[in-house]
């Protein structure tokens, strides 16, 4: 049982625990909140924290807006290729990293680290020559590709130190009762891979869905192959921007990541945390 004192003493620890919740949270809330108001509110002097009134307005007109169906499937395939391309090269990568012993294994994680740590920004320009150079501007594919690069650092390090949590003597007893290296660590240490396997997709997921600096500088003349994130700036009329609409869009542009980590939550709390405990 607590003592008054220490009681006393998590005061200003939960205090500044709610205020930090609610300065992070209040953003999301008046995004949400001014989606579902009526324009002449929305344009009101006098802005309530509570709607007066709802409407659905502005979720037609982000839905009904050129370019929603496409932009989102363009989103859906890179996201999702980023995501399992990530996963199956960190696979091979952790898996080397963790259970083999070869020159050189320390350098690559060091390598590893410095990639993790680099700012994507200070690539944008030599990504953008190089894709110029090999003709691959303005497609999807080297969204795809640049999603990849990004998340495969991160991908490797928790797979890598998830991977070092799991006792080798479980493989090497399958690969007594007659399996292969291989089908061993595929029947017995991937499925115990999957809270960190969980983890990095949606670090992933987040990552690449979110991203915008790489889609608008990398699909300039091809429209059609833009992603959301470029498509939410296009809400625009005569008198300026669609904030309706704009909230409207951003709201369910948020829903498949939220939906996404409320699913794996548990999982992908014990994969963070396995992964950085030991590695």
């Amino acid at each position: 049982m607590t003592s008054p004192r220490f009681r006393i003493r998590r005061i200003p620890l939960n205090a500044a625990a709610v205020v930090t919740v609610v300065v992070c949270l209040f953003p999301v809330y008046w995004m949400i909140s001014t989606a579902f108001k009526p324009s002449r509110d929305i344009q009101s002097a006098e802005p309530r924290l509570v709607p007066r009134s709802w409407t659905l307005d502005h979720f037609r007109r982000a839905v009904q807006a050129d370019g929603f169906e496409l932009f989102w499937r363009n989103s859906v395939l890179v996201t999702l290729g980023a995501v399992l391309l990530s996963l199956l090269v960190a696979l091979g990568a952790s898996f080397a990293v963790a259970r083999l012993r070869w020159k050189g294994r320390r350098q690559f994680m060091l390598l590893v680290f410095v990639a993790q740590m680099a700012p994507w920004e200070s690539l944008i320009i030599p990504i953008y020559i190089i894709s110029r150079d090999t003709d691959m501007l303005d497609r999807l594919p080297t969204l795809t590709l640049v999603y990849f690069m990004i998340t495969l650092p991160f991908t490797i390090v928790v797979l890598r130190g998830f991977l070092a949590t799991i006792p080798p003597e479980l493989e090497e007893a399958a690969q007594v009762d007659g399996c292969t290296r291989t089908g061993a660590f595929v029947r017995v240490a991937l499925p115990l891979l999957a809270p960190g396997l969980m983890a990095t997709s949606l670090f992933g997921f987040i990552t690449a869905w979110n991203e915008f600096a790489y889609a608008n500088f990398l699909i300039i003349k091809q429209q059609d192959s833009r992603t959301l994130p470029v498509w939410l700036s296009s809400f625009q009329n005569t008198f300026g921007t669609d904030w309706g609409a704009t909230m409207a869009a951003s709201t369910l542009f948020a829903l498949p990541a939220l939906v996404i980590f409320l699913l794996l939550q548990r999982h992908v709390t014990s994969g963070f945390a396995a992964g950085a405990v030991k590695g």
